[in-house]
């Protein structure tokens, strides 16, 4: 059935009048939104029942959209909730009287100029400020470490996960489904076990060249271990795509004279191209995210934001913390959201979607 717009609906303005008046009565946000989480958000995702339905249908599939929300809201609401904490003008991790009357003076972006400038030596210095701030704030220097880390990790996970996945779609690959769960095992076997192994084997001395002390407390260890753990995703993601692929273009492409090379390039990698993308969003995401192999394999030097945000935590509680992680979600909803059009893009160009 076609959705009517909500704003279509004979009844979709009583609604709003009711939880008009519910306020009135109430003088209570609080109240009206709950009204509306009850009745407004499950009304709004509820299409038209055929005319045959009975009132229990609709009941029952107003319960189901109702109790979808709530699950939704429960999910949702311990990550939205830090985002106007992190504008605290005061150093709890609360909000104060001001917040909830919505008293402009209760809001600061004191947090997010945190950022800049803890760890500076001089804060509210004029000249050198931008070369102070780069090489002495604490905040920024594990910024650019979880960014280096993240992007190189990536790349590394992405090339490896591509060939991996390309040999385990091939019909003819011997233990493709043991070699599969082998591959994955990173992203199942729980993080600190495989932190702990990590850990133990970086730490073997005279056995990495360039590196007589082992590559942990190396910027190239972390880098491995990330990439290590990011590996999982591309070959999941690209595993998928090549799932619907049609190798009768392979075929087609050598009958036609191209080499390996001109085939690789030409006719698979841009229908795996969204998922390889995919992958490497979600390699990205983990690497960014990652804090228990850091706490394991990180010296001082390479201290990333997450490893920054559980030391301040244990050491100095600060709503620097929540400004932090407001951008990371932000992030994270972005990245996210480049994963949803580029999977509508793939299943597109599989014909599994129309254009």
């Amino acid at each position: 059935m076609k959705k009517v717009s909500f704003f279509k609906r004979p009844g979709t303005w009583v609604l709003l009048a009711l939880m008009v008046g519910v306020f009135l009565l109430t003088q209570s946000i609080g109240v009206a939104l709950v009204f509306l989480l009850v009745f407004g958000i499950p009304l709004y995702f509820m299409e038209d029942l055929p005319a045959y339905a009975t009132t229990a249908d609709k009941v029952g599939k107003y319960i189901f959209l109702l109790i979808c929300s709530l699950i939704f809201i429960f999910l949702i609401t311990p990550i939205l909730i830090i985002i106007p904490l992190s504008f605290n003008a005061e150093p709890y991790f609360t909000f104060t009287e001001g917040m909830l009357s919505f008293d402009p003076s209760a809001y600061s972006f004191r947090w997010y100029q945190d950022i800049f400038k803890f760890g500076m030596l001089e804060p509210e210095g004029v000249t050198n400020w931008w070369s102070d701030m780069w090489e002495n704030a604490t905040w920024v220097n594990a910024a650019r470490n979880s960014f280096f880390i993240a992007i190189v990790s990536t790349i590394i996970a992405t090339f490896f996960g591509t060939l991996a996945a390309l040999g385990l779609s091939r019909p003819e690959m011997p233990y493709r489904s043991a070699i599969t769960s082998l591959l994955i095992s990173p992203m199942i076997v729980p993080l600190v076990i495989t932190a702990t192994g990590m850990f133990f084997f970086y730490s073997q001395k005279d056995i990495f060249p360039f590196y007589p002390d082992g590559l942990a407390k190396t910027y190239l260890g972390i880098i491995l271990a990330h990439a290590t753990l990011g590996i999982p995703f591309v070959i999941i993601t690209v595993t998928a795509t090549l799932s619907g692929f049609d190798r009768s273009l392979i075929r087609a492409s050598q009958g036609l004279g191209a080499s390996g090379t001109t085939t690789f390039f030409k006719v698979i990698m841009p229908l795996i191209l969204p998922g390889m993308i995919s992958g490497a969003l979600f390699a990205f995401i983990t690497s960014l995210d990652e804090v228990v192999a850091v706490i394991f394999l990180a010296d001082v030097d390479q201290r990333t934001i997450p490893r920054q945000m559980f030391s301040g935590i244990r050491e100095q509680i600060s709503p620097t913390i929540l400004a932090v992680a407001t951008i990371l979600v932000v992030i994270s909803i972005g990245l996210l959201s480049a994963l949803e059009l580029l999977r509508r893009r793939s299943e597109r160009l599989r014909g599994l979607a129309p254009q």
